[in-house]
């Protein structure tokens, strides 16, 4: 096994929860990566925009796995893309509006734009924080391109909607994303890794992976080094072997 490709989760994995902007530490660690051949993958449920201003320093060194596998841009061109069927992913956004109890606002994700179903219970400051591009709308119909992933935020945490969404949605490969976010799309992180490895011809084993939530059990499942955060749920702490608080912890070991 020789490691070609390094991916890793941001919001609670690169990003612990709250930060906003990346130590300068993993910026010099992936431009050393690249020097000896290696790519970076930062694999997130953000759009690109929000990923390449967050990693602007190092973007020329990055493949980037944005919307949960949704969409894959590398040097500034959207290189691959798994839209959901839109009959589905519009039913899919009325149902996470219409029963959270009026506490879910929902967001869903074209290419580079994510459209906004907002009740001001924190998902649009969210979505200004982390840099995306966005647009307000009232009904999922008013959505002008393809939608690759539909999420519900809810601001007071997914614990009692878990169970109400997942199941019914597990086609749309529904899963929670974070404390306040669950996910649905046709894609999924080892579906965009996959993707990945087949256009730049890497082996699956020749891929490192972090992650800390079950959003990146897809593509922890597939590779050949996965990765799981200290703070990571029980049942994924005892899942893999490899834990750590950090990923920079990982790569300083690897880069010596």
């Amino acid at each position: 096994m020789s490691i070609k490709l390094i991916c890793s989760d941001i919001d609670g994995t690169l990003l612990q929860y709250g930060k906003k902007e990346l130590e300068d530490e993993i910026f010099e660690q992936i431009r050393e990566l690249h020097r000896r051949g290696i790519l970076f993958c930062p694999a997130s449920g953000r759009q690109y925009t929000s990923l390449r201003k967050l990693f602007a320093p190092v973007a020329d060194c990055c493949v980037f796995l944005c919307e949960n596998g949704g969409v894959i841009y590398k040097d500034e061109q959207c290189i691959a893309k798994n839209p959901m069927p839109r009959a589905l992913a519009e039913e899919i956004a009325n149902d996470l509006w219409t029963r959270s109890d009026g506490q879910g606002e929902v967001m869903l994700s074209g290419q580079n734009t994510a459209y906004l179903m907002e009740r001001g219970m924190g998902m649009l400051q969210r979505i200004q924080f982390i840099g995306n591009n966005y647009q307000i709308i009232h009904a999922p119909s008013e959505v002008p391109e393809e939608i690759t992933k539909v999420s519900v935020y809810l601001h007071e945490g997914v614990e009692s909607y878990t169970e109400r969404f997942v199941p019914r949605w597990k086609e749309a490969n529904c899963a929670v994303a974070g404390p306040y976010w669950i996910d649905t799309t046709f894609a999924n992180k080892g579906i965009g890794v996959r993707s990945i490895c087949k256009t730049l011809d890497i082996d699956l084993a020749d891929v490192m992976a972090f992650g800390d939530n079950y959003n990146d059990v897809s593509m922890l499942d597939i590779v050949g080094v996965p990765y799981i955060m200290d703070g990571a749920a029980a049942p994924l702490r005892e899942k893999y072997p490899n834990h750590t608080p950090r990923p920079e912890d990982v790569l300083r070991e690897f880069l010596k």
